[in-house]
């Protein structure tokens, strides 16, 4: 699969305006994540190319994956018998295995264009709160860490920095701070850095005036339907100062149960393009989508956590994951960069999510129930198209002449949203 290495448009950065990624010579970057935290830990060579090449070819651009990874990731071994860390101890990388295998599957993904959102340990090894830990970390021993890590990676175009790792950072910030001085040692502030927090929760309510932090990430979580709270927790980063790009790092995903219930049901591909339309429309500057069986890597020898439908191999093909792709399409043709939230746009603020262009030329409206949307009298003299999130198309082009409303056309399926896109 020959790809064009993103990175040749130079390392990735916060915009000059803090809206959104960018390469160093100025392209944007459109975030469009999978979550992948097992993937170092419970994959052999083989099974993570098959994903990596997969991924990408589904147009995802970003695998967030762990390197002393959740279950048990210090004391059970990877699939070549190997352990991170002798004796545990954070100073001291086990030399036997287990980082070489973390090096041959981040080159094999940057030979498929993926950049690795690598967090360098999860939460469970800084905070006791869950998890089968155990905790190793300290202000010491975290620097010591974060910077070999850093050292070790510092020449691989495709890393982006993910400090934390689904905790709440209050009581341990000195933890999680001495882990980024140890990263930007490393690599000399060369990588673009986050914090992945704990569900219902953002870095910016803890984290923002942290130099290291140069993104915001959330992590709405895997809770009930509504997305109002997604919007709140997106638009509550996008407004602090200083200005930082923001985006939501665990949304609800693809056959999880829902409210962690197997009895209430679980998240369809419908319930997916909700929940990340709903947090790029919102300002997010991209969006990580997620799968139950496989960011837990399930298969046969491995224990199912909270009840995976299938084998983590037979999860890559499914609708939501091949619907991502065209998010991201649209992002890029709508420029997105060029974009910001806008609901004078639209009267109903619970079924609609609007984006403007700066210039206030062109706009494009989520709408999460389809059906008919009111069109601003700033529009009523130009034309509007509809997307279709589920298979990537765009209708005609329609003069509006002097029209207020807009019909959707008809969707098959429980959720029926479209995408509308208007011109002046």
């Amino acid at each position: 699969m020959a790809v064009e290495a993103p990175w040749q448009h130079g390392p990735l950065r916060a915009s000059d305006n803090g809206r959104y990624i960018q390469h160093e010579d100025g392209t944007p970057f459109f975030w469009l994540g999978d979550t992948a935290w097992e993937l170092f830990h419970r994959l052999d060579r083989e099974e993570a190319d098959h994903f990596l090449k997969t991924r990408a070819e589904q147009g995802i651009n970003v695998i967030q994956a762990v390197a002393l990874a959740e279950i048990d990731g210090l004391n059970d071994p990877n699939r070549y018998g190997h352990r991170p860390l002798l004796d545990n101890d954070p100073t001291r990388p086990d030399p036997s295995g287990y980082w070489d295998h973390m090096d041959y599957v981040i080159d094999r993904a940057a030979e498929y264009g993926l950049y690795i959102g690598l967090l360098p340990t999860w939460g469970d090894k800084v905070h006791p709160a869950w998890g089968v830990g155990p905790c190793v970390f300290n202000k010491e021993n975290a620097y010591t860490f974060g910077r070999w890590i850093a050292d070790r990676y510092k020449n691989r175009p495709n890393i982006i920095w993910i400090n934390g790792g689904d905790r709440d950072p209050r009581g341990f910030e000195e933890i999680w701070r001495a882990v980024a001085r140890g990263l930007r040692g490393g690599d000399g502030h060369r990588r673009l850095m986050s914090f992945h927090p704990p569900g219902e929760r953002s870095s910016s309510e803890d984290l923002h005036d942290e130099e290291w932090l140069d993104l915001n990430m959330l992590q709405t979580g895997h809770g009930k339907r509504e997305l109002d709270r997604i919007v709140r927790m997106i638009q509550a980063g996008y407004h602090r100062t200083p200005t930082k790009p923001i985006l939501d790092g665990e949304p609800r995903y693809e056959n999880h149960p829902i409210q962690f219930n197997p009895s209430e049901g679980y998240f369809d591909a419908g319930d997916v393009r909700l929940a990340v339309y709903t947090s790029v429309f919102a300002g997010g500057c991209g969006v990580t989508y997620g799968c139950h069986a496989v960011w837990q890597m399930a298969q046969d020898r491995y224990h199912p956590i909270n009840n995976p439908i299938s084998h983590w191999r037979y999860s890559l093909d499914l609708t939501g994951a091949n619907q991502m792709r065209h998010l991201k399409t649209l992002a890029y043709a709508i420029r997105f960069h060029e974009m910001a939230p806008d609901q004078s746009l639209v009267s109903d603020n619970s079924s609609y999510r609007a984006l403007r262009s700066l210039d206030g030329s062109r706009a494009a409206v989520y709408a999460a129930n389809g059906g008919g949307t009111g069109v601003s009298r700033s529009f009523r003299g130009g034309r509007y198209a509809w997307f279709d999130p589920r298979k990537g198309t765009t209708t005609d082009w329609v003069a509006l002449d002097g029209q207020d409303h807009a019909e959707a056309p008809h969707a098959e399926g429980r959720v029926k949203d479209w995408v509308l896109l208007l011109e002046r």
